[in-house]
């Protein structure tokens, strides 16, 4: 895959997590892994993908360690590709994703909808910080530069309260 990253943007997670799987066939790669896919082939046809590009996604995935290789037939060997923790950490994104199209879209014209297993009421989520449930994609948060950030970072985001380490996070809800 040709890199896509500028130099200057190396440090900013959003443009290094782009750049690892922001591309078409990788989201549907991870998106078919969290529907239970494992094998090669199984992509391969569900996907309508060349051989080539498949191999070198998966490749790039376990290199990253999205996903781990495991050998699931010893004659001859053939693989699964299994999501790793960190993998399936990309769950949230997939599912954000997804609901960000469908809101895009008339009820009757969504051809796949995120419901709860047990009820199979269709379900909206949103993003909250984890401390205080408040939702975070409104302007009451915004980015400001980390303790590892460059000069450049630190000048775009002047003026921004300085980042305060919690225990908390992000999360889906």
């Amino acid at each position: 895959m040709v890199e896509k990253i500028r130099p200057e943007d190396r440090e900013c997670p959003l443009s290094a997590t782009l750049g690892l799987v922001g591309d078409w066939w990788t989201l549907l790669i991870l998106h078919d892994a969290f529907d239970g896919y494992t094998r090669y082939d199984q992509f391969q046809e569900n996907l309508g993908v060349s051989s080539s590009l498949l191999a070198g996604r998966l490749k790039r995935l376990v290199e990253a360690g999205i996903f781990q290789r495991r050998p699931y037939q010893s004659k001859p060997v053939r693989y699964e590709y299994v999501l790793t923790e960190l993998g399936r950490s990309l769950r949230p994104v997939i599912v954000a994703l997804a609901a960000w199209g469908n809101a895009r879209l008339a009820p009757e014209t969504r051809s796949m909808v995120l419901v709860d297993a047990e009820t199979g009421v269709e379900a909206e989520p949103v993003l909250v910080d984890r401390a205080t449930g408040r939702r975070v994609d409104g302007p009451d948060f915004v980015f400001t530069a980390g303790p590892a950030a460059s000069k450049p970072f630190r000048d775009r985001y002047a003026g921004r309260p300085a980042a305060v380490q919690a225990e908390s996070g992000v999360h889906i809800t």
